[in-house]
């Protein structure tokens, strides 16, 4: 399977953004679990100013440090869920997204030891999510969110899990994934920053 995703990401040109300003990278990450692959998530933490409660890949903003975004994607992995980057095998990226914030985001896409030990950050995070990829290839979304996004709406799949909504920039990530990896074919429209 894992083959078989890297060759689709090796082929895939993802896109990118001309536009200057601040910028993150975040990781999915999927472990090798030989039941099935989960995706790691998180659900930030509820203290938080922004985007308090809701669920992401782990990830942040990039530090004027940072020598580039995947660097950015793998050190915030590491604050907040405690993975070794030399325990991610990267794949390949996915497309830039422009957040509600106007935070350019690209998704790195990385394999990780399905033993490995993941602690949340209490600081940044609430809880840890292993989902398997297969409750996301076998079901269809919770709902779809229509999301007013620069003078449009956008509709994007949302999914329920464990009590959580993956919705929103993540969910978007997450069905690119989907749909490039493993043929899922979930409809999604262009984002507003493609055009």
């Amino acid at each position: 399977m894992f083959d078989r995703l890297k060759q689709r990401l090796d082929l895939y040109a993802p896109r990118t953004l001309s536009r200057s300003g601040p910028e993150a990278g975040v990781l999915i990450a999927l472990t090798d679990n030989p039941a099935g692959p989960e995706v790691i998530l998180t659900r930030r933490a509820g203290h938080l100013n922004t985007h308090s409660g809701e669920i992401a890949f782990p990830g942040g903003k990039r530090d004027d440090t940072d020598p580039d975004l995947l660097y950015t994607a793998l050190r915030e992995a590491e604050e907040e869920v405690d993975l070794k980057p030399t325990d991610v095998n990267v794949i390949g990226p996915l497309g830039a997204v422009l957040s509600k914030h106007k935070l350019q985001v690209t998704p790195y896409v990385g394999i990780i030891p399905y033993d490995v030990v993941l602690t949340p950050n209490l600081d940044e995070l609430d809880r840890i999510h292993r989902v398997p990829l297969s409750f996301f290839l076998e079901k269809p979304p919770h709902h779809t969110d229509a999301i007013p996004f620069r003078g449009k709406t956008h509709y994007v799949p949302a999914y329920m899990y464990e009590g959580d909504i993956i919705w929103g920039l993540t969910a978007y990530m997450l069905v690119e994934l989907l749909n490039v990896g493993f043929d899922a074919e979930i409809p999604i429209k262009n984002r507003p920053e493609y055009s």
